[in-house]
């Protein structure tokens, strides 16, 4: 790995400049008149606005707007929110979910897909149900053992597990109705962390897994049976075969070679996804490229269809209608799976039907959700792969700092995005869209000789990342990444107003009719602004990363709004240390209301440091254990073994698993989570970990006797 590989990380840019909106009052509730009874169906999902006190899906409605109507928490008394319950999950990971709350019960999801219903008064719970995912498949995933909420239809919940299965439960207990295997090839790294949604009869879920060698699709599942009803590929399959239909004819045309057949070719569907009944078109968001470098997946050449794209479909056949590619040839890991949010926007004086994302690659775009064709588009963070989006093409102006393929860059922003899952919110109130965005550059490092290396393994064509050592370095590279709430006008496509954070990774947003925004944050809080103006309102500990999109819902004439909090993902994981310092994961479901009196255990303390063994090996012999930790470990453990309060910190180890290193990597764990990775390491290999991670120990007992954080 080149030097430069391991001493550097991205620098951040700067914050961008806030603007104000106009003064908006708060309204009132809408009336519950003519509310849809009777189970949930497509009238009870359309009509989501007349009943405002439910959240029937995981973004509210078919919109994915993530605004509550809802006003009776509002400006004037927020600050006399208080904790009405919490519920403690079963799993310290990744927490994704927005809750559901239907007909009295709010269902909820934890990491490894485990989902459990509570009462939305007080959260006792009804009923849990595990769907016994094996936990060394976490390997299988980019991102942690996530799962983002389920879907409910006909009195049926519907989950997807982490291992792939879509399992379909009873409402009222729990009980598993069916269950069907949604992945293609089991010899690949195919997860589900998204969560569902039902058309018109029809469960709709994609499938993750483009970092580790997967060919992108998303599935369409008879509600009542689980038998399949369509599969619509999203990147061309084996060259030497007949693609399967017109769309994968067109976009076989613009990849090259073989190699991206033998990679998965990526483009899957893991979150966003948005239906407009009127138009009949279900949209879905699609991934990046299997490699990310293009130059290793399809010869440096073609666009590379239908990777980075908002693609629209009929959902009773899965037919291809339109799609706008946001980043053709994408090679920087900038998926186009965040939000994607439908509105009818005033523009230049008429009213259009229009979808908005803000993906991964620092653009808001706004398009004519009818034709497909781009509206308008504009930077929202500070971008350098790019210096605009052309208006007549639809393309991206790229620039020559965007290419890394042949050396190493620096580009604005890098695989974390400057937008990734954390949901964004529209409120139609204010008329503006409220992005978690982030400032996260990347450099990256071409390895352009990589090929398919098998299951669990990692592709991406950048060499893997590692970190300074120097604790000084560490945190200067650490203050340089900037979080930031942004006020977004779709219209004018400028800021109107931010709120700028230390850390990044922070949490969806949710918007009401009491002209508020709530967000949690990376350093563990919850927190509600104006949506107007952007003042802070209300602010309370949540003893977590909070990343997960709040909602609110209303049961017996009171407002809640309630979180799922808890820490972990792709960055916590990786570099969760630098980001958000302190940071720990205690998964939990927090909910308010006015005058709650509730209180929060107290936040988990760190242990204290168990004494290192001796360091036996050569300098060389621990230089490769670095290179193979980073390779093989850090993107779970913390680069450079630098954990990020998620999975142990191996830094940390206690004699005794330090007596049993060997057979923790050789399996002993599989059980608690940590796969065997014998398949690509040699005993030799394991000791030089080993003898790294001794030395990694050494260096944080100086730092604490030195007095250094």
């Amino acid at each position: 790995m080149p030097e430069l590989s391991k001493r550097l990380l991205p620098l951040c840019a700067a914050a961008l400049l806030a603007a104000c909106a106009a003064e908006v009052k708060p309204t009132a509730t809408a009336a519950p008149a003519a509310v849809p009874s009777g189970p949930v169906d497509a009238a009870r999902l359309i009509a989501a606005d007349r009943e405002p006190g439910s959240w029937l899906s995981t973004g509210r409605n078919y919109s994915e707007q993530r605004y509550s109507p809802l006003a009776a928490v509002n400006k004037s008394n927020v600050a006399q929110l208080g904790l009405a319950w919490s519920y403690k999950l079963d799993v310290d990971r990744a927490t994704e979910a927005t809750p559901i709350v239907v007909d009295g019960v709010m269902l909820v999801t934890s990491a490894f897909s485990i989902v459990t219903a509570l009462d939305p008064r007080d959260g006792h719970e009804l009923w849990k149900f595990d769907p016994k995912v094996r936990r060394d498949l976490d390997r299988d995933g980019c991102c942690d053992a996530a799962n983002r909420g389920v879907a409910v239809w006909q009195n049926k919940v519907y989950v997807g597990a982490y291992d792939g299965r879509l399992i379909a439960l009873d409402l009222k207990t729990g009980a598993k109705l069916w269950e069907t295997d949604t992945i293609v090839d089991h010899k690949r790294s195919y997860t589900i962390s998204g969560a569902p949604r039902v058309v018109k009869g029809k469960v709709i879920i994609g499938n993750g897994g483009a970092e580790l060698g997967v060919r992108g699709y998303i599935g369409a599942y008879d509600a009542e049976t689980g038998a399949l009803a369509w599969r619509f590929y999203t990147v061309p399959g084996d060259p030497s075969r007949p693609a399967e239909n017109a769309a994968m004819e067109m976009a076989r045309k613009t990849w090259f070679g073989d190699q991206y057949y033998k990679l998965g070719g990526g483009g899957t569907v893991w979150d966003s996804m948005a239906y407009d009944p009127e138009l009949d078109l279900l949209y879905i968001g699609t991934g990046n490229g299997s490699s990310w470098n293009r130059k290793v997946r399809s010869e440096g050449k073609g666009d590379n269809l239908f990777l980075s794209s908002i693609v629209a479909l009929r959902p009773d056949s899965g037919e291809y209608v339109w799609h706008y590619q946001t980043t053709p040839g994408e090679t920087w890991d900038f998926t186009a799976t965040q939000s994607i949010i439908l509105a009818d926007l005033k523009i230049e004086g008429q009213t259009r039907k229009v979808l908005m994302q803000a993906p991964k690659n620092g653009f808001f775009y706004v398009v004519d959700r009818v034709t497909g064709k781009l509206i308008s588009a504009e930077k929202f963070v500070t971008v350098n792969w790019a210096s605009k989006v052309d208006l007549a093409s639809g393309r991206p102006v790229e620039s020559p700092d965007g290419d890394w393929t042949s050396q190493p860059k620096l580009v604005f922003p890098g695989p974390l995005g400057a937008h990734n899952w954390q949901p964004m919110s529209y409120s139609p109130q204010t008329g503006l869209v409220y992005i978690p965005a982030q400032q996260a550059p990347y450099l990256y490092v071409p390895d352009n000789a990589q090929r398919y290396s098998g299951r669990g393994r990692w592709h991406t064509g950048s060499a893997p990342l590692a970190v300074p050592e120097n604790n000084k370095e560490l945190q200067g590279i650490a203050g340089l990444y900037k979080g930031q709430l942004l006020a977004w006008d779709p219209v004018a496509q400028k800021v109107a107003w931010s709120q700028d954070y230390a850390a990044i990774w922070n949490g969806g947003t949710l918007a009401t009719a009491g002209n508020l925004v709530f967000q949690g944050t990376a350093d563990g809080r919850f927190v509600a602004y104006a949506a107007d103006k952007g003042d802070k309102l209300w602010e309370t500990p949540a003893n977590t990363g909070v990343m997960a999109g709040p909602m609110s819902y209303e049961i017996d004439g009171v407002q809640y709004v309630s979180v799922a909090a808890g820490w972990g993902g792709a960055l916590p994981l990786a570099a969760g240390a630098l980001a958000a310092p302190g940071t720990r994961a205690d998964a939990r479901i927090l909910t308010y209301k006015l005058g709650g009196t509730a209180s929060l255990p107290a936040p988990k303390t760190a242990v204290a440091l168990p004494p290192p063994p001796p360091l036996t090996a050569k300098p060389a012999v621990v230089a490769k254990g670095r290179d193979l930790y980073n390779e093989h470990c850090g993107v779970c453990h913390g680069a450079s073994a630098i954990g990020g309060g998620v999975l142990p910190d191996l830094r940390k180890l206690t004699p005794e698993k330090h007596q049993i290193f060997a057979g923790i990597v050789a399996g002993a764990y599989i059980d608690k989570g940590m796969p065997s990775l014998m398949d690509v390491l040699k005993p030799e290999d394991v000791e030089a970990i080993h003898q790294y991670l001794i030395a990694r120990a050494q260096d944080l007992h100086r730092e604490a006797a030195a007095g250094s954080p």
